[in-house]
């Protein structure tokens, strides 16, 4: 008699960009309303997803690692155990790629929300899951999540998943953190601020030869709604007017340069590209699949 198997192969997928290789890494993914959506009716929001056969929002936790010239980077570290018990697969995922987290030399991240930066230390020992990493942000994310005076005007709720977790997370790194205000931050990769989701919000750009992908961090949460209707905002948005600015901004930058995108919360692996409609909307199409490197 056969074993029937009960649990899904590693989430893991690699693309090569040039002479760098990205490897798509599932932390799995986190179920929520639509309620916190902005700019849209619910029920619009629920009809959307409907139609693209997701009857409910599922998000997708996706982290990305790096090879260039030698060096491994990871960007974003996934939600560790502070969010979903779906979530938090980043260290299995990592190893399944056949990368130890010691062989991480920078953890790049879009921003700290916890879905970005809670994998980044063990909740429970305080020690870091990377020892020989480097930790690089722009510089306006610990500016926000370390003043107490932002914390203080925080829901409880927020204090404790967005400034508490950040302030742990980033505690065993405090004396290898660097900060950027935009420029290359690891060979082959520039960051591109895109600040409103939070105040250093960032995406990366990796280039290599003529050949170009942009991981663009939380430029959507629910892909299916946001690129149809990119006015829409989520509630975690520290500034919905310039987070809807500087998705506009990107979607015409992807589907005007026909660039390939990926992102943090695109249905993994999230290898993607970017059509505008008829309408206001774009659609995403998925990238074709690569078998080989």
């Amino acid at each position: 008699m056969t074993n029937v198997p009960h649990t899904q192969i590693p989430g893991v997928y690699r693309r090569r960009v040039g002479d760098i290789v990205v490897n798509a890494i599932a932390d799995g993914f986190l179920d929520g309303a639509v309620d916190v959506l902005r700019n849209i009716r619910p029920e619009d929001a629920t009809n959307i997803l409907t139609a693209n056969f997701r009857p409910a929002r599922r998000t997708a936790v996706n982290a990305f690692l790096v090879h260039s010239q030698g060096r491994v980077a990871l960007i974003e570290t996934g939600c560790g155990t502070y969010m979903q018990p779906t979530s938090g697969k980043v260290l299995a995922n990592i190893a399944a790629a056949g990368t130890a987290p010691t062989e991480i030399d920078t953890v790049l991240l879009t921003h700290m929300h916890p879905d970005h930066s809670a994998g980044l230390t063990d909740r429970e020992t305080g020690k870091a899951h990377f020892a020989n990493a480097e930790l690089v942000v722009h510089e306006n994310e610990p500016r926000h999540w370390l003043d107490d005076a932002n914390m203080a005007r925080a829901t409880e709720r927020e204090q404790l998943l967005y400034f508490k977790c950040a302030r742990e997370q980033i505690a065993p790194y405090s004396d290898r953190m660097r900060t950027f205000t935009g420029g290359e931050v690891f060979p082959g990769v520039i960051a591109i601020p895109r600040p409103g989701h939070t105040p250093g919000h960032t995406t990366y750009m990796i280039s290599s030869g003529n050949d170009q992908l942009l991981i663009w961090g939380d430029t959507v949460h629910v892909p299916e709604v946001q690129t149809a209707r990119p006015e829409v905002c989520i509630a975690f948005d520290v500034d919905p007017a310039a987070a809807e600015a500087s998705r506009r901004a990107v979607f015409d930058m992807v589907a005007t340069d026909r660039l390939l995108v990926t992102g943090m919360h695109l249905h993994f692996p999230g290898f993607s590209r970017l059509q505008k409609r008829r309408d206001t909307g774009y659609q995403l199409i998925p990238a074709a699949w690569e078998h080989e490197l």
